[in-house]
């Protein structure tokens, strides 16, 4: 019996609780006319699906850090010199990420496998 309940606290400990994050993203914009989105300190290029808690520094009132993919559209305010944390669920396909008033020069993207 007590090898049944110990089996049982091991299973329970071993799945991660509902809504966690499978990775923590921090995007940046600004000051000057960059945009990035990075994991563990690395730009990001690819990434496995699941849930991500995003941190996004939003540092000039001139851009905006603007998140778009499948099932997923969030932006942060252009004017706004502050910080956002999102949480997303990212599928598989290609994401992209810009600033909507300066799109032609500050964008990258990522895809998700």
């Amino acid at each position: 019996m007590k090898f049944v309940a110990l089996a049982a606290i091991m299973a329970a400990v071993a799945v991660p609780a509902a809504g966690a994050a499978t990775g923590t993203l921090v995007g940046t914009d600004g000051p000057g006319f960059t945009i990035t989105l990075k994991q563990g300190g690395k730009v990001v290029k690819t990434l496995k699906a699941g849930t991500y808690k995003i941190t996004i520094q939003d540092k000039s009132n001139i851009h905006n850090f603007h998140l778009i993919g499948p099932g997923v559209n969030k932006k942060t305010a252009v004017g706004a010199v502050k910080t956002y944390t999102w949480t997303v669920t990212l599928k598989k396909g290609t994401y992209k990420y810009i600033c909507d008033p300066h799109a032609s020069i500050m964008k990258n993207s990522f895809t998700v496998t």
